[in-house]
C-alpha cells in the first residue's frame, strides 16, 4: 500500500494520468511473494487511472561480500562462509530490496 501511494504522489507531482507499467525491485529476504504481491498491486489499482498497467516484478537474490578476500557471492543460507577463503565475516550485498525501480505513464 505504501508503494502505490509513492506512486500516486509521484503521477500527481509530475501530472500524469494513466500508469502502464511500474517495474519494482524485490528481495529474496523481504518475506515477499512475487504472486502475492502481483494479486495485491491489481486489487489496488481497479477501478483506477492505474488500473491496466503492467507491474514488471525483478526479484533480487541474497548476495553476500566477503570482508576478508573481496568475494561477492550468491549466499545460499543466511548465515554463511565464503566460498572463496571459508572467512565468516560476511556482508549482504542485496536480498533487502523493496524498491520502485521505474514507472511509465501518459
Amino acid at each position: 500500500m505504501s508503494m502505490m501511494e509513492i506512486v500516486k504522489e509521484q503521477m500527481i507531482k509530475h501530472g500524469v494520468k494513466d500508469l502502464k507499467r511500474l517495474k519494482v525491485r524485490v528481495g529474496e529476504l523481504t518475506a515477499v511473494e512475487p504472486e502475492a504481491l502481483q494479486f495485491c498491486f491489481e486489487v489496488y489499482v481497479k477501478g483506477t487511472p492505474m488500473e491496466g498497467a503492467a507491474l514488471e516484478i525483478e526479484e533480487a537474490p541474497l548476495m553476500g561480500r566477503c570482508v576478508d578476500c573481496d568475494e561477492e557471492f550468491r549466499m545460499e543460507y543466511f548465515l554463511q562462509a565464503c566460498p572463496r577463503c571459508e572467512g565468516g565475516a560476511v556482508t549482504k550485498t542485496t536480498g533487502h530490496e523493496l524498491d520502485i525501480v521505474s514507472m511509465e505513464a501518459e
